[in-house]
């Protein structure tokens, strides 16, 4: 379990398989600002909301140039399911090892009802155009997320 890092620092690379089979990289991004988000598990309530919102943010998405990517430990099938389920219109990556959740700090210990096991922490990185951390959320509570975000990156070019 790494430590979280910190708004300003430079976001560390990765080449993740999207739900269609090809690769995709982050230093492809480069020049444009990102979302990537970390959830839990394809197809609960919270992640489906998650998802659904920013599906539902696209426009305003593409308008301010911003890419987003969803990243679960899920497989390659099951992300390609969720996706087609509910219309997802950006690529959800497999961390089938939770390396990039460990280079993000997302991947952590989880107190259920007691209970301790390691798991992805909802969190949101919006990495700017230099490829540099320019907010973090950490423990992402999913009503009026996508708004926060929206509001962040209005914030970019301010």
């Amino acid at each position: 379990m790494s430590d979280w890092p910190e708004e300003g620092d430079k976001a560390p690379q990765f080449t993740l398989t999207a739900d269609n089979g090809s690769k995709w990289k982050l230093s492809e991004a480069k020049g444009n600002p990102v979302v990537v988000y970390f959830y839990p598990k394809d197809d609960t309530p919270g992640c489906t909301k998650e998802a659904c919102a920013f599906r539902d943010q696209r426009k305003e998405l593409n308008k301010q140039g911003v890419q987003v990517v969803g990243i679960s430990p899920d497989s390659q099938q099951d992300h390609e399911n969720f996706r087609k389920k509910y219309k997802l219109n950006f690529p959800l990556l497999v961390d089938e090892n939770h390396k990039v959740a460990e280079k993000y700090g997302a991947w952590r210990e989880k107190n259920m009802y007691g209970k301790k096991t390691m798991g992805i922490v909802r969190s949101t990185f919006l990495i700017d155009a230099k490829g540099r951390f320019a907010k973090i959320w950490r423990r992402v509570r999913v009503d009026g997320h996508d708004q926060q975000v929206l509001q962040a990156i209005q914030q970019l070019d301010a």
